[in-house]
């Protein structure tokens, strides 16, 4: 237990540090010489290396692509991985999103759980094993990424510049232990418009979301209209109807409808409200001119709608160690001459790539529909006799007294793209899950406990 002192013992330090760098936004931006994710992103690095620094620790930039902390020798070498950049903090936080302010034993900001907060920790649990002089028999690295919200693309440098770790694990994502993830795709499908006849009721433009892996949280669009009176009326009614969060702008012949959804992780869209389907459900009420915008608002209103697992496509997989798929509508951007829909779908752990696009292609044929941008991730498992799951087991149970029961998630993490690494943490069972979502926070309590069970873990790892 001389860990769990010591890490009591720098309890400021690491409140401290971790508001310091949360106070960075650090969403990816227009890249610069030395800083591939652009500024916010390359501060918060050198931020999290001066800490490392200032702990006493060996650090190395690479590029400006990750940094990393580490301590003692060996040839191979053990790895907690986490991640420096965010998801834009979009609107309605009670306190400021880069404020790192504390309020009844709670910090807020973007990034404080996901995954700003449980990196610090780590790093305070490595800076813990190296002040308590326990003897490792191989080095121990504490990885800070750049890009893990939009594309993970700074692991492929690291791993050309070095060999990758014998076994780790990414704070950043749930306890006990994520053995299993689901394959993520992220694509859109794009519709060019060549009937675009104009007359009583005409789609001007549909605008929504920011992120593939983001429940969108507002989306609007306008409307050219010779009878707004009517819209505006057939809107209050819906509302009434559904109780959804929409508003009406008229200027002259150009009505502008605001619908504002509520964000989730895309990998769980069933807790969001997406504010891009709320907004087609309306359109799909109007009596819109018969011409190919209206006909995608059709065809996405009756194949996607307000479902979540990709039910009416034919796409709703599942399986009984990850459940089922999920199906995220992320971005809109649609004008008069095409329309642009990004998805984000996430297939379970036992199922193949083509289990789901088959069925996906089919439906959209002979739509005018067409995929592009595809990205996909395999699904990663791990199997419950590993060593590495045994081992976070081990030190999961010893510093919370639970048992470490294994869990399937549809967050892509790390994971998936360093060898021999596990999601472990950050987020205890049956806590709310403010990631990604306005109001994040962290405890203090967790902050600290985290810090704990990462050192144990990484002592364990490299013993």
């Amino acid at each position: 237990m001389e860990l769990n002192k010591l890490i009591d013992d720098m309890k400021e330090d690491i409140i401290k540090s971790t508001q310091e760098i949360i106070k960075i936004k650090s969403v990816e931006s227009e890249p610069k010489p030395g800083m591939p994710f652009g500024e916010g992103v390359a501060k918060s690095l050198e931020c999290a290396l001066g800490v490392a620094k200032r702990l006493g620790l060996h650090t190395v930039n690479v590029d400006g692509y990750v940094g990393y902390a580490e301590y003692g020798t060996g040839e191979d070498y053990v790895l907690a991985l986490g991640h420096l950049d965010i998801v834009p903090e979009g609107d309605g936080w009670i306190y400021p999103p880069y404020g790192a302010e504390i309020h009844d034993g709670k910090m807020y900001g973007r990034g404080t759980t996901d995954d700003k907060g449980p990196i610090m920790a780590t790093l305070f649990g490595l800076k813990a094993i190296k002040d308590a002089k326990l003897p490792v028999s191989k080095r121990i690295r504490v990885l800070f990424g750049t890009n893990e919200e939009t594309g993970s693309k700074e692991l492929d440098h690291y791993l050309e510049k070095e060999k990758p770790p014998v076994a780790g694990f990414t704070p950043d994502a749930d306890y006990p232990i994520i053995n299993g993830e689901k394959g993520i795709t992220i694509f859109d499908i794009v519709k060019d418009f060549s009937n675009i006849k104009k007359g009583e009721n005409v789609i001007k433009y549909i605008k929504g979301g920011q992120v593939s892996n983001m429940v969108p949280d507002y989306c609007e669009a306008g409307i050219i209209s010779t009878n707004a009176n009517v819209i505006v009326k057939l809107l209050r009614n819906f509302i009434k109807d559904t109780n959804y969060k929409l508003s009406a702008v008229v200027n002259t012949n150009l009505i502008i409808i605001k619908s504002i959804g509520e964000a989730a992780h895309g990998s769980t869209p069933e807790f969001g409200k997406n504010a891009i389907m709320q907004l087609l459900q309306f359109l799909g009420t109007i009596n819109l001119d018969s011409n190919d915008a209206s006909e995608l608002v059709k065809f996405l209103n009756g194949n996607i709608g307000m479902q979540t697992h990709g039910e009416s496509f034919g796409v709703c997989l599942e399986d009984s160690i990850s459940g089922k798929l999920s199906f995220n509508v992320g971005v809109i951007n649609m004008d008069k001459n095409s329309a642009t829909v990004t998805l984000n779908l996430r297939y379970p752990v036992t199922k193949k790539l083509e289990d789901m696009m088959t069925p996906f292609n089919e439906k959209i044929k002979g739509t005018g529909l067409r995929v592009e941008k595809f990205v996909h991730q395999e699904p990663l498992y791990f199997p419950p006799d590993s060593p590495i799951i045994k081992t976070l087991q081990k030190v999961y149970t010893e510093q919370t007294g639970e048992k470490a029961t294994l869990v399937s998630i549809g967050g892509g993490t790390y994971a998936k793209e360093m060898p021999n690494i596990v999601a472990f943490g950050p987020m205890f069972p049956g806590e709310p899950d403010t990631i990604h979502k306005q109001n994040e926070y962290i405890t203090i309590d967790n902050l600290i406990k985290n810090a704990k069970i990462y050192a144990h873990a990484l002592y364990e790892l490299a013993k």
